[in-house]
């Protein structure tokens, strides 16, 4: 074997090696369950300093944040018993909340998630 296969050999195992690591995933908690998931499975609010309360699907806008899963129950949790309005430190406007619900709306109950809202 020459010194290029063994220096292109080399080049393969550590591809290899690097490749079978796990990739880091954010976790954040749902303020509507309290429940510890994945940031991209979660819908992420934001209080920004000049306009507003809005959705942030994206989840890189700038401002003060609050994570919820998509669930309707998760949502009703959250707007019903001012958990949004506590982890945003704001209140919201009649116009923002009407959003809010608007979107909330899109969601369906899951059962099991219902049953873990309540026990909260």
């Amino acid at each position: 074997m020459n010194t290029t296969s063994a220096i292109r050999l080399t080049r393969l195992k550590k591809r290899a090696k690097t490749s079978s690591r796990r990739r880091y995933v954010p976790q954040r908690t749902c303020i509507g369950c309290r429940q510890v998931q994945g940031k991209r499975e979660m819908v992420r609010v934001v209080r920004t300093p000049d306009a507003g309360v809005q959705i942030d699907e994206t989840g890189k806008r700038s401002g003060r944040g609050a994570y919820l899963h998509r669930n309707g129950a998760c949502w009703e949790a959250a707007l019903k018993k001012e958990r949004l309005v506590h982890a945003l430190k704001t209140t919201l406007t009649p116009e923002e909340l009407a959003a809010l619900q608007a979107y909330a709306a899109l969601f369906p109950v899951s059962q099991d998630v219902a049953a873990d809202v309540e026990s909260n």
